[in-house]
């Protein structure tokens, strides 16, 4: 079933990584969960993988067991098996074949990819995502990190979410939104001692005008575009933007004309990262992008130590000009 010495940088938006050791691609859920089962008995760890887009690959790769979930209700694979999976509570719980809509409520597989949702999302004149125009990765990546951009979340549209314990594949959990504990690009799932594998959510839309709902998308892509290095592999933005309540007050008067809401009033890092002159600065074949300073581009064939040996000096600058300790928020292995 698996595949050996796949090289990560190939599922990687920011093209770098390493093989690793076992790999494959769960498009339904009996393959995710006999997949499961046999990497049991590989005495190995395993690492689920979304979207890519988000992750920072070692230059040695993964000695593990990795997982992508290819569970996406909007482009099922052909004749796929139909398992079913649940604790008591959910119990006869069908997979779904397809998208799943039940008057404003959608029922999407977390491997389906923010494009094509919202790509659904116009074709049936569905409102509520518009702000994710852009939007990289997975759903189920999304969900994780509560993505978000323009004033919007991904938690302002989860219903409920469907997900396993990965140490008890046979067995589902279903949250509705506040269990799922968002918070400012973090949840439950992120913060799981379970291990916890996002299989899929209900999302909540409204109905709309459909040449408005792509207008819209639209303009968020284009925002993007201007704004952000898309003509180098990235990862998004490195650090989380700073909430404002605990920035240090003696620094206001240098940022308050650049406070912004991100959902609620943040510095931006990038204008920190900017005020340090790190624009362009290099390590390797990475930079510190001079278009927009939270993006760390590969711009040259750039290693996984380029990369973190320009996060180290990000954090250390600003820390010593602001007294403001970055968290990143992309997750290096």
């Amino acid at each position: 079933m698996f595949k050996e010495n796949v090289l990560l940088s190939v599922h990687s938006s920011y093209k770098i990584g390493g093989p690793a050791k076992y790999f494959f691609e769960a498009k339904t859920f009996e393959e995710l969960i006999q997949t499961l089962k046999e990497a049991s008995q590989l005495d190995k760890m395993v690492f689920i993988l979304g979207g890519g887009t988000n992750i920072l690959f070692p230059d040695k790769g993964l000695n593990d067991v990795v997982i992508k979930i290819g569970l996406d209700y909007i482009n099922p694979v052909r004749n796929p098996s139909r398992p079913r999976v649940g604790t008591a509570a959910t119990s006869g719980r069908a997979v779904s074949n397809g998208v799943n809509q039940d008057g404003n409520i959608l029922t999407i597989g977390a491997g389906t990819l923010i494009t094509q949702l919202l790509n659904y999302s116009i074709v049936h004149s569905l409102s509520g995502l518009e702000w994710a125009g852009g939007l990289p990765g997975t759903l189920g990546g999304a969900i994780r990190g509560n993505a978000g951009a323009f004033r919007g979340e991904i938690k302002d549209s989860i219903v409920e979410v469907l997900s396993m314990d990965q140490n008890e594949p046979d067995k589902s959990i279903i949250r509705n939104n506040q269990e799922c504990l968002f918070s400012y690009r973090n949840s439950i799932f992120k913060n799981s001692a379970k291990n916890e594998i996002i299989l899929e959510a209900k999302i909540r839309v409204e109905n709309g005008d459909s040449s408005a709902i792509k207008k819209a998308i639209e303009g968020k892509i284009q925002c993007r575009l201007e704004r952000n290095p898309m003509e180098y592999p990235n990862c998004g933005s490195i650090f989380k933007n700073v909430p404002l309540e605990i920035f240090p007050k003696r620094y206001i008067n240098i940022v308050e004309n650049q406070i912004k809401t991100d959902p609620f009033p943040v510095v931006p890092t990038a204008f920190l990262i900017s005020e340090c002159g790190l624009k362009g600065v290099t390590a390797g074949g990475a930079m510190v992008s001079p278009k927009h300073p939270n993006f760390i581009v590969n711009f040259d064939n750039a290693r996984a130590e380029d990369v973190k040996n320009l996060i180290k000096l990000v954090k250390e600058k600003v820390y010593d000009k602001f007294q403001v300790n970055l968290e990143e928020e992309i997750l290096i292995l």
